[in-house]
Formats: structure tokens, C-alpha cells, sequence
């Protein structure tokens, strides 16, 4: 189960209100709305400590949030889409004459749209105004070559490694090229695009960035979680499966901060599952305690945007079909765009067990983010907050507002997995 709870303007309630219940495996966003932002509700009050009655053989957590400062600001395009190449080579192109897929687009505004993918390696653009330089003809300057995707694989795509240092040089060269053009003199750059940031990877970041760190405008990557082909439905909830993104984050930044502190980070590409994903599991509602948990964990380890792939394709790991139907990670992102702002506010969280197992139960299976809700949003006024819940546990969790939470009034969007199928629906 699913559930997004919004609690419209933050007036105390005149009756207590019982401890929310989250069911074992499910999935919940939380909206807090209107919280008086005055020195009072900024301050931080101690979380109660005493056992509630009636809950002896319940588990319950107390919630509060600090509301004084955001400890991150994300990009307001910070869940963006990408588009990949293969639409242009499979003849798809005339998605673009969709009212429909336009109207499924427009819902997740403001975005970056990212038109890459592995196919972009083997794309040449011809210039239709010169076509002798578009065939290799003497004229860098419109004939540039595309060093785009994944740059630690191309000598299993192209038979010859790039290394840093030079993929770093390329890149400089490349804004030289760029900055006398009129329309481009002030594009952004972004780079260098690599994948899951292994030894060899890492190493190649870091003559990379110690070249041409200042030249990009944000540092990228990418990341897929696990190979679709042998996905099981349960991977989608395992712990360890959602922290591999963590550890990556901590890899990435180690190298970006060595070179060029404070440099944004993109994560430029991410999917649930490889080789196109896998019929009702990764286009299921499954998939979305993997995205959900995504979008938290960027957010608050400050990574400026997420690029999701690919916003429209065939196959199973995107947000709309080959048949113009959205998939449940759509309904998901519209409801994050709708609801969450980029600034990430911090989470304070304690448990009242029967048998405690310190920091366990909170941290690894009960994930809790907090933003300020969406400015733009215009059914809620500035000051409301956004929370959202990722219970993995195989019980149910009784949730309690506390501190300058206590006594808001809450409003709770319930999504749920539809007839028989359950997760896999």
C-alpha cells in the first residue's frame, strides 16, 4: 500500500489524533501542511519518551522535523526525463503529435528533457546547410564527435578506451568549439557521463575531473540497480539493493570535492533494471519503492538531478509505454512534482520497542523523507511540508507526530496495488 497524506492548513486539532498505521510493505507518502514557520515552530522539542497506552506489542515511531533550516536545496528541475535515441532509428518520432503522451509530459513540468542513450555513440548529424562537413569534411566546427555515453565502456562499444586526462582534454576542446557559435556561447556543459563507479571508473572520473573539472557545469552519471533479466519481484524491497545507490554517491563525491568542491552532481540516467526491464516487475507497482527511495536519497545527499530513463519507450522500466499509457513510476513522479519542493529538510525519528535493536528497524526498513512542499502547488499555502514513508518492514509500524508536528492536520493520498496481483500489479 501507498499512501500520500496531506494535512491542509496546520491548525491544532481539538481531538488527539491516534497513531498513524503502516502496513508491512508499503509504501507512504505524507503531506504536512501549513506549519507555522514563526521562531516558536522552528525551535526543536524534545520527542517524548514515555510509552504510549495500548501499544505495548507495537511497534511505534515518533516523528518529528526540523522546519529552523533546510539542510539541502535540490534543483527545481530536479526529477527530470530523458528521451533515448532509439525512437529516432525505430521510426517513433511521431510521438511528438500526441496530444496524449504531450499532456502526460506537461504533468511533469518544469523538467530537463535529456536526449541520450548508448545509441547516441553511433549518431552523426548532418548539416543540411553544408553537407560536405557533415561527412567528415574539413570544418571542426560542425562536425563534432559525439563522446556521450558511458565513456568507460567504449572499448566494449567501440574496440579503444578513452582514458580520463584525455576524455577531459576532449571536453575543453569541445567548449572551444562551442563558445565563438552564437547559440551555444552560453550552453552548459555536462560530463563525463560514466557508469557504475567501479575501480576503473573511478579512476577514470578522477583524470577527468583533475583536467576538466572546472569546464563541466555539473558532474554525471549513471545508475542501474539490477540486471532485469533474473529480477524477482522481492529484490525490489531489499535493503541492501536500495543502499547500492548510497555508496555510489559517496564514491562520486569523494572525487568531484577533491578536485572542485562543491561542484553539482547529476545523476544523468537511471533505471530499476537493465536490458529494457521486465514484464510486471519492472513496469509494476513493485518498482516504485525502488524510484520512491531514489528520489529521497538523492535529494538528501545533495545531488542536484535525476534524469530519469526513459520517459517514453518500448520495453518496461519507463514512466509511459510504446502505447501511450502510464506506468505506475508515472503516477508516482506526477504525485513528486505535485508535492515536493527542493528544499530537503532533516528528519528526527525514535522508536519505542518491546525489544529494542538500536537504529535497525528506523533506519534500514522505515525510510523517511521531509521537503517543503511544493511552492507552485497552489492548494497549499507556503510553510506546509512534505513527508513521505518507505516501510519495508514485514509488520505494521504505528507512526506518531511529534514535536512541531504534534496537532497538524493531515491530509493522506492512499495508492494501493490494484485486484489480485499485488505487487506485481
Amino acid at each position: 500500500m501507498r499512501v500520500l497524506c496531506a494535512f491542509p492548513e496546520a491548525m491544532p486539532s481539538s481531538n488527539s489524533r491516534p497513531p498513524a498505521c503502516l502496513a508491512p510493505g508499503a509504501l507512504y507518502l505524507a503531506l504536512l501542511l501549513h506549519l507555522s514557520l514563526s521562531s516558536q515552530a522552528g525551535d526543536r522539542r524534545p520527542l517524548p519518551v514515555d510509552r504510549a497506552a495500548g501499544l505495548k506489542e507495537k511497534t511505534l515511531i515518533l516523528l518529528d522535523v526540523s522546519t529552523k533550516n533546510p539542510v539541502r536545496t535540490v534543483n527545481e528541475n530536479f526529477l527530470s526525463l530523458q528521451l533515448d535515441p532509439s525512437i529516432i532509428h525505430d521510426g517513433w518520432l511521431d510521438f511528438l503529435s500526441s496530444k496524449r503522451l504531450v499532456t502526460l509530459a506537461r504533468g511533469l513540468s518544469p523538467a530537463f528533457l535529456r536526449f541520450g542513450g548508448k545509441r547516441t555513440d553511433f549518431l552523426q548529424f548532418q548539416n543540411l546547410r553544408n553537407p560536405a562537413k557533415s561527412r567528415g569534411g574539413p570544418g571542426p566546427d560542425y562536425y563534432l564527435k559525439n563522446y556521450e555515453d558511458e565513456p568507460n565502456n567504449y572499448r566494449t562499444m567501440h574496440g579503444r578506451a578513452v582514458n580520463g586526462s584525455q576524455l577531459g582534454k576532449d571536453y575543453i576542446q569541445l567548449k572551444s568549439l562551442l563558445q565563438p557559435i552564437r547559440i551555444y556561447s552560453r550552453a552548459s556543459l555536462y560530463g563525463p557521463n560514466i557508469g557504475r563507479p567501479r575501480k576503473n571508473v573511478i579512476a577514470l572520473l578522477d583524470g577527468f575531473m583533475k583536467v576538466a573539472g572546472s569546464t563541466v557545469d555539473a558532474v554525471t552519471w549513471q545508475h542501474c540497480y539490477i540486471d532485469g533479466r533474473v529480477v524477482k519481484v522481492m529484490d525490489f524491497l531489499k535493503t541492501r539493493l536500495l543502499d547500492t545507490l548510497s555508496d555510489q554517491i559517496r564514491k562520486i563525491q569523494k572525487v568531484v570535492n577533491t578536485y572542485t568542491p562543491g561542484k553539482k552532481i547529476w545523476l544523468e540516467g537511471v533505471v530499476t533494471t537493465s536490458a529494457g526491464g521486465t514484464n510486471n516487475l519492472s513496469d509494476s507497482y513493485a518498482a516504485g519503492f525502488l524510484w520512491l527511495n531514489t528520489l529521497g536519497m538523492l535529494a538528501n545527499q545533495g545531488i542536484d538531478v535525476v534524469i530519469r530513463h526513459s520517459f517514453f519507450d518500448h520495453g518496461y522500466n519507463h514512466l509511459v509505454d510504446q502505447n501511450f499509457n502510464p506506468l505506475p513510476d508515472y503516477w508516482l513522479s506526477l504525485l513528486y512534482k505535485r508535492l515536493i519542493g527542493p528544499k530537503v529538510l532533516a528528519v528526527h525519528v525514535a522508536g519505542l520497542q518491546r525489544k529494542p535493536r538500536p537504529g535497525r528497524v528506523i533506519r534500514d526498513k522505515l525510510r523517511i523523507y521531509a521537503h517543503c512542499t511544493n511552492h507552485h502547488n497552489h492548494n497549499y499555502v507556503r510553510g506546509s511540508i512534505t513527508l513521505f514513508i518507505i516501510n519495508l518492514h514485514r509488520s505494521r509500524k504505528k507512526i506518531k507526530l511529534a514535536g512541531t508536528l504534534r496537532d497538524k492536520l493531515v491530509h493522506q493520498y492512499l495508492l494501493q496495488p490494484y485486484g489480485q496481483e499485488g505487487l506485481k500489479s
